[in-house]
Parts: C-alpha cells; sequence; structure tokens
C-alpha cells in the first residue's frame, strides 16, 4: 500500500472529500494528494499512500495542465460559476480574434493576484473563512508561469482553452484576470486537468473502481 493513485476527481468533491474516500476503501490513515482541484473541477488528482506521502513536496511542484471553459460578460467573486454574480457586460462588439489574442497575450511569466475564496492564508486564516464572513483583505501577488496557453476554439460567449502552467496558478483568476482585459468580465465555467507532472488523465482511474 506503499502506493500513487492516480484518480479522475468527479465533479461536486473536495480533494480532501477523494483523500477521506481513499482512507475508508484501504483503510489506511496516512493518505495525501498533490495538487488542490476545486469542486467543480474534474481530471487528474493524484493521492499518495503511506510511505509515497514523502513525494508530496516534491510531485506538488510538478507543472499542470488544464482545459478550461471560460464565459465572457459575467464576473463572480469566486471568478467561477459557483460565485455570485457581481458585473454583468454585453460582449457583442468583441470579436473572435480579439478574444484569441487576449487569451495567448497571457502566456508568460507574471503576477497574479490569488481570489478571495482560495487556501491562501492571512494572518492564520484561510481566505476561504474570511470571504464565507464577508471580509476582503489585500493579498499579495504570487509569481506564476503560464508555461503554454492555446485556443482550442470560441463560441458565442464561451471560449475553450488549454494551459500548461505552474504550481499555484488559479486558472479562474487566469479567466476573470482575461476578461478584465477584454474589458467584458468572465469567469471560469469548467475546468478538467488532464496532467499533473508525469501523471495524465488517460492513466486516472474513477473513484467508484478503485
Amino acid at each position: 500500500m506503499e502506493s500513487i493513485l492516480v484518480i479522475d476527481k468527479p465533479a461536486g468533491m473536495t480533494s480532501h472529500d477523494v483523500v477521506d474516500a481513499v482512507r475508508r476503501r484501504f483503510g489506511i490513515k496516512k493518505v495525501g494528494h498533490c495538487g488542490t482541484l476545486d469542486p467543480m473541477a474534474t481530471g487528474v488528482l493524484v493521492v499518495l499512500m503511506n510511505k509515497a506521502t514523502k513525494l508530496s513536496a516534491k510531485l506538488c511542484c510538478d507543472d499542470k495542465e488544464y482545459i478550461c471553459r471560460m464565459t465572457l460578460g459575467l464576473s463572480t467573486d469566486t471568478h467561477d460559476s459557483t460565485g455570485n454574480i457581481i458585473e454583468r457586460k454585453q460582449v457583442n462588439g468583441i470579436t473572435e480574434s480579439g478574444i484569441k489574442d487576449a487569451i495567448l497575450s497571457f502566456k508568460g511569466k507574471q503576477k497574479q493576484i490569488p481570489p478571495m475564496v482560495s487556501a491562501k492564508h492571512h494572518k492564520g486564516e484561510r481566505l476561504y473563512k474570511l470571504a464565507r464572513e464577508g471580509v476582503v483583505v489585500e493579498r499579495e501577488p504570487v509569481d506564476i508561469d503560464i508555461k503554454d496557453i492555446s485556443v482550442i476554439s470560441v463560441h458565442g460567449e464561451n471560449a475553450d482553452f488549454k494551459v500548461i502552467c505552474s504550481k499555484g496558478t488559479y486558472i479562474r483568476t487566469l479567466c476573470h484576470d482575461i476578461g478584465r482585459k477584454l474589458g467584458c468580465g468572465a469567469h471560469m465555467s469548467s475546468l478538467r486537468r488532464t496532467r499533473s507532472g508525469g501523471f495524465h488523465i488517460k492513466d486516472a482511474v474513477l473513484l467508484k473502481d478503485i
């Protein structure tokens, strides 16, 4: 049981929910994961068991690959479709080429301000806990690297793109920032992690099948 499990996380579960399910399934206590996925996201979640948990620090630093759908015209307080709408704008005047150019412009090393609804700490408190209490605090920007980004399709108010990025990158905040650059706002409406380091979605198993 000194194992690495590559799980295709279903939507609606937290990464911690998956870890708990693995604990119960195999009757072991020492289980962890490499890189949190939001509840609405699906795809590769690397789960470590027993002595394999020693690999966590190394594997958590691996690049991640995602397929994302961004919806223009609506901004939310969480930067994704689970949040409250805070702004609504028309997107009629924005061209497909303009959307593609805006997405591609985010390739490279840059600073990103983490969203309030995140697991980052502020004075010992998780940001998402402060957000639940209606508290908004100033967040320090962090260094991220969008190593590659490519547009899959643009259809109406939605744009699908693939991104390969460094640890700690918030894809929903990337969508928010792209929308801000376009002037119409945007949020992440779906997300699937297709790779974490050397672990690919083709190697993943469904939680119900382990």
